[in-house]
Parts: C-alpha cells; sequence; structure tokens
C-alpha cells in the first residue's frame, strides 16, 4: 500500500545540477496537479513557450533571468511567479539553478 503523502526534506538535495544541461525530475502527479524539479547547469535555457495550463515556477536555489507576457525578472532563493495558461515564458539559468514547477491541470 502507498503512503497518501509525498514527503521530500529538502529540494535542494533532491536532485544534482549536472555540469551541463538540464537534468528534470517528476516528483509528483495526482489530482490534477504535476510537480517537476529541474536543475540548470549555468547558461542553459528553457527558451520561450506556452502552456497549455496554469502553472508556477519556485526558485529554489540559484539565479535566473525569468521572462513572463514580456517582462523580465531577476530572480533567486523563494521567488515564486505564477503564470495563467497559454503565457509566454523562457528561464536562463545564471547560476546553478535548482527550479520547482508546478502544472494545474483543469
Amino acid at each position: 500500500m502507498s503512503t497518501p503523502y509525498t514527503y521530500i526534506e529538502n529540494l535542494s538535495t533532491a536532485l544534482t545540477v549536472p555540469p551541463d544541461g538540464i537534468l528534470s525530475r517528476t516528483l509528483y502527479t495526482r489530482d490534477g496537479v504535476k510537480a517537476v524539479l529541474f536543475g540548470f547547469s549555468p547558461g542553459q535555457e528553457l527558451s520561450e513557450h506556452t502552456a497549455a495550463m496554469p502553472a508556477i515556477i519556485h526558485i529554489v536555489d540559484g539565479q535566473a533571468r525569468v521572462t513572463v507576457g514580456g517582462d523580465s525578472f531577476d530572480v533567486g532563493p523563494n521567488a515564486v511567479i505564477h503564470m495563467e495558461a497559454h503565457l509566454p515564458h523562457s528561464v536562463v539559468a545564471q547560476t546553478p539553478l535548482i527550479m520547482l514547477l508546478l502544472m494545474m491541470k483543469g
């Protein structure tokens, strides 16, 4: 029997940032929510794109340049950005970066 919860003690250590590239790990998919943890090496990026559902970006560790709907932000640990569906956005890691992405379906 599986537990009715997901517990992650420390998102900063839940994955290792790759030396070159982007690594993603799905932490949770259930109840209309998908949580994906990303690790970016410096200079790596998710180029501008849109998503079919609302989403929240939470910067766990590191620094990034995040562009959302034409506005750009230099963000660091504990920054949170909520995005409506179909809003163009991009992420560029300025340092080793750990980012949690929460996607809400329905």
